[in-house]
């Protein structure tokens, strides 16, 4: 597909041209700090967006607060820090 075809690109371009329009304008960082700001909030997804059965990454969400597979928890962390041999073993 031709380069002007590519709407990441295009959009980059249009935010790239826009930041220098708006440095030039001493309006530079307020610019930069409200992209960044709308990115987050656009690289998000909504609950509704999740699939049948995927797990958030934070336990309060999910059903029964179950844990994510392969989650630290503190008593697993105790576990281990408690109840392993030193290094070395002298």
């Amino acid at each position: 597909a031709p380069v002007w075809a590519r709407p990441l690109l295009l959009k980059v371009l249009l935010w790239a041209v826009l930041l220098a329009l708006f440095a030039e304008l001493e309006l530079g960082l307020p610019y930069f700090v409200l992209s960044l700001l709308y990115w987050m909030y656009a690289g998000t997804r909504g609950p509704a967006e999740r699939q049948r059965g995927e797990l958030s990454a934070y336990s309060v969400f999910n059903p029964g607060c179950g844990p994510i597979p392969g989650t630290l928890t503190a008593e697993q962390l105790e576990r281990e820090l408690l109840y392993r041999p030193a290094a070395g073993g002298r």
